[in-house]
């Protein structure tokens, strides 16, 4: 199975390059894999993320995602890779001015995919998050638990090679939390996503086989 990300001697800096926050780290993640990423505040986990979808660029050492190295990648073939990543944030990330529908259709917008195509792809989406009956609501007429399955669903529109997920449920009750799971999951399983999710906690109860890297002291470590 290939690899879809490969991080070798890794180092991510801020400011000048004086301040490492991530150093000399080296993994690699297959496609269709499961990968937990927990570690202290502070310690990088969201800055491993940004880099992933080119945000952060490495100072020092290589970083190649999808079959591009991050480090030397033109903008415009960043754009390209970054069609083909599905994104998740914490605090969500809608336009309140949007429709439910139309948020979640955003990536294909921007892709410039038929209106036609984007009215398919929101009705199949939304009935997948199990939705439907809030198309044509507004991000804040939903609780914190809905807007984030409107996330999720908009992380699926191009059914994306990649999803990076940063701390998915820390602001959701337990009930929202295990839908999100369930259907980060079903991503994974069903369409054999790479699926990389940002935690403070790794959810008890889980039923796919996942990977689990630590960040701590700079390093990136799997725990076996």
């Amino acid at each position: 199975m290939s690899n879809v990300i490969h991080a070798s001697h890794l180092t991510l800096s801020y400011g000048n390059g004086d301040k490492e926050i991530i150093k000399d780290a080296s993994f690699s993640i297959k496609k269709g894999e499961f990968v937990f990423i927990t570690g202290p505040s502070g310690s990088g986990k969201s800055t491993l993320l940004k880099s992933l979808y080119g945000q952060i660029q490495a100072t020092e050492g290589s970083l190649v995602v999808g079959g591009h190295d991050l480090a030397t990648i033109r903008k415009g073939k960043l754009q390209e890779l970054r069609a083909h990543m599905g994104i998740i944030f914490q605090d969500y990330k809608l336009i309140n001015e949007w429709t439910v529908a139309k948020n979640v259709v955003l990536p294909l917008m921007i892709a410039g995919y038929s209106t036609e195509i984007q009215d398919t792809q929101a009705r199949r989406l939304l009935k997948h998050v199990k939705l439907s009956e809030h198309a044509d609501k507004y991000p804040l007429e939903l609780s914190g638990g809905e807007q984030q399955r409107v996330g999720v669903a908009r992380a699926l529109a191009k059914n994306p090679v990649v999803i990076l997920a940063d701390e998915p449920t820390g602001n959701l009750d337990d009930y929202s939390s295990n839908v999100i799971w369930d259907l980060m999951e079903n991503a994974c399983q069903q369409l054999e996503t790479t699926v990389l999710v940002v935690t403070h906690k790794i959810p008890t109860i889980f039923s796919l086989p996942y990977r689990h890297f630590i960040i701590e002291s700079k390093g990136v470590y799997e725990v076996h």
